[in-house]
């Protein structure tokens, strides 16, 4: 493996500015099936898997799960994610931010709790093939964040150790599972989440978004 640093990015309050269409089309999708959720919980839990997602807010709610209701609400919610496409932009300084990691060579990967159905979207939106550059989606490893397997994964594709990447997320659960495969965690409060919060759950950094990680990538990125 190279002896070098590479970065891990999560895609939705990281890169692009999503987290609330995700919050709206998982109301609509619980909507839809008869679940009534306030909306702050449902934001509490974007960043987690699906799956994982699912099942603690129908535990929440004391209504019964199945896999079968579990796959209707993950088809619900892309579907209504779709709809809400045409309002996903890229947060400020992502793109440059990309960019000027490219001019460094410095090896980024994007790595979201997303299945492939809206990361997407979200991808397009960025300017970002999956034909060229390393993405990770959900649909590709056993388990979702807080789990790690996410970032081990792109890890494992540029080719670069764990321990030697920064996983740049902006939940909790990007911080958290960053500390479970014992890479460095930098948080971005573009997503909904307070500078505590990320520290607490194990953020070296926190900056506002890629704008401001990208004016202190000196901070997190030296360069010979």
């Amino acid at each position: 493996m190279r002896n070098e640093s590479a970065f891990l990015f999560d895609l939705d309050g990281t890169l692009v500015d999503s987290v609330y269409q995700h919050v709206l089309a998982w109301k609509e999708a619980l909507d839809a099936d008869g679940i009534e959720l306030s909306v702050w919980r449902i934001h509490r839990r974007i960043g987690m898997s699906g799956g994982l997602f699912m099942n603690q807010l129908l535990r929440e709610t004391h209504e019964a799960i199945s896999p079968e209701r579990i796959a209707r609400l993950q088809k619900l919610h892309a579907d209504a994610y779709r709809r809400h496409a045409d309002q996903v932009r890229p947060l400020p300084g992502a793109r440059s931010l990309l960019d000027a990691l490219t001019a460094a060579q410095v090896p980024w990967a994007i790595a979201t709790s997303g299945r492939l159905a809206t990361a997407s979207v979200n991808l397009q939106a960025l300017g970002v093939d999956p034909a060229v550059t390393t993405v990770v989606t959900r649909d590709e490893v056993r388990h979702a964040k807080p789990d790690p397997d996410l970032f081990v994964a792109a890890a494992l594709r540029l080719n670069v150790p764990i321990e030697r990447c920064l996983v740049v997320g902006d939940s909790v659960w990007d911080m958290l599972a960053a500390q479970r495969c014992r890479a460095l965690g930098i948080g971005l409060q573009s997503g909904g989440y307070g500078t505590e919060e990320l520290q607490c759950a194990g953020a070296l950094r926190v900056y506002e978004d890629p704008a401001d990680l990208l004016g202190h990538l000196d901070e997190v990125c030296a360069r010979d």
